[in-house]
């Protein structure tokens, strides 16, 4: 409801409604464009991902690969990837978090 009880401006709620569809879009590029790191076993195994959680690299320290263990090897990537898009998915909610939460304030608009 508009205080007064006027009318909102249609044409002032759609270029906010652009300006935060390009904002968004900006961020979602960078995101696409900021890598993150997790690790696991002390840094045995170290997984890069893109903010937008592409996988981008895996490093594993030769000392993490036995043979006769390949399951503790498979934990640790697992982990670590894992740990990785925790962080990817942390850059997400500081990049578009404060873009998000404006949306539901535009009535009529259906956000």
């Amino acid at each position: 409801m508009i205080p007064g009880g006027g009318q909102p401006n249609m044409q002032q709620l759609l270029q906010q409604a652009q300006q935060m569809q390009q904002d968004l879009a900006r961020a979602q590029e960078e995101l696409a464009a900021t890598e993150v790191e997790g690790q696991a076993g002390g840094g045995l195994v170290t997984a890069t991902v893109t903010g937008s959680g592409e996988l981008r690299g895996l490093v594993i320290d030769p000392k993490a690969v036995d043979p006769e263990d390949t399951e503790t090897l498979a934990d640790l990537i697992v982990a670590a990837v894992q740990a990785a898009n925790d962080n990817a998915q942390q850059l997400q909610q500081a990049k578009l978090g404060p873009l998000t939460q404006g949306l539901g304030g535009m009535p009529g608009l259906g956000f």
